[in-house]
């Protein structure tokens, strides 16, 4: 099968699309046919060797074949003995390593049926950035409807489903980002937008009851002048640096306003969540750039830049 292959750390020079031998399936795994798969934030982590724990799992002291991509969506091919909920021919999505592929082989519990209203390429725009917001917002932040929530970063491709969970949620929501971005992030739901070029939001008045942090771009303690007595910070990790992350993980340990560090574990139960939502007409993923596998350094050219709107999506099949 086909792949796109890291041998080298640094830019995405060091990014191949080679044939490789093509996954066998476990007892409890399903053998998906990748129709589409999105870059992600740890993608580009994983290309730049940084921060260095990564090559502990990627390859050290240098990678060798190993295959990117953690989000996807396609056809199950065949499955192990063990597997009782899908069978040959359903369509799926899931957060999965190597799904820069043709084909992926996924564990039972970390799949979940398409969405039936959404196109392979929106389906696998879903798992990790919506997982991140609804973990972010449902588990770390605990919002309640009713609540003032400020998404910094609303424009990227967690904040783009973190203004819509968190309407979902019957927030008032009020999302920050650039000026190109505002009348978009305005159409997901926002209640109000701020254009961070012309407003400073830790300095406007107004105060929220979370904030959940994409950007990394405002010290901890401007965030906390934004915030109501009893409000939090939720910082995503998969943002800032290994400083920003362990700065956040000590403020969490001595300060009530920190929410605690989280992780966005893929879930076949969690990906149902984000199911529901999509069939439901609550959320829809914004997708700004697609490419073909054979595209893929172009692809994490464009997303290194940093100003994507939504997801970057990479077409296989």
């Amino acid at each position: 099968m086909k792949a796109i292959v890291l041998n080298a750390y640094g830019s995405p020079a060091g990014l191949s699309l080679k044939e490789v031998a093509k996954p066998t399936i476990k007892e409890n795994e399903a053998l998906v046919r990748v129709h589409a798969a999105a870059l992600n934030a740890g993608d580009v982590f994983s290309l730049r060797g940084s921060p260095w724990l990564i090559r502990l799992s990627v390859g050290f002291p240098r990678p060798k074949d190993y295959i990117l991509g953690w989000d996807m969506a396609g056809r199950v091919e065949a499955v192990g003995h063990q597997v009782t909920q899908f069978k040959p021919g359903d369509e799926v999505f899931a957060s999965c390593s190597s799904a820069l592929a043709e084909y992926v082989t996924v564990t039972e519990d970390k799949l979940a049926p398409k969405p039936a209203n959404l196109t392979f390429e929106q389906a696998a725009a879903l798992p990790t950035a919506a997982l991140t917001a609804l973990l972010g917002l449902r588990d770390a932040g605990k919002l309640q409807a009713g609540q003032k929530a400020l998404i910094n970063g609303a424009s990227g491709g967690v904040g783009t489903f973190a203004v819509q969970i968190a309407k979902a949620f019957g927030a008032e929501v009020t999302g920050v980002c650039s000026t190109r971005n505002v009348e978009m992030v305005r159409s997901l739901g926002a209640d109000h937008v701020i254009d961070y070029t012309r407003e400073d939001f830790t300095a406007n008045g107004q105060r929220y009851d979370l904030i959940l942090d994409n950007v990394a771009s405002r010290s901890f303690s401007d965030l906390r002048r934004a915030l109501t007595p009893q409000g939090r910070i939720i910082p995503n990790s998969g943002h800032g640096g290994m400083a920003y992350v362990f700065k956040a993980y000590l403020l969490s340990l001595i300060m009530r306003q920190h929410g605690s560090m989280f992780l966005a574990s893929p879930s076949g139960k969690d990906l149902l969540v984000l199911k529901e939502l999509t069939e439901a007409g609550k959320i829809k993923p914004v997708i700004d750039q697609t490419y073909p596998l054979r595209e893929t350094p172009t692809a994490f050219r464009y997303l290194e830049k940093e100003h994507a709107r939504g997801k970057v999506v990479i077409t296989i099949a």
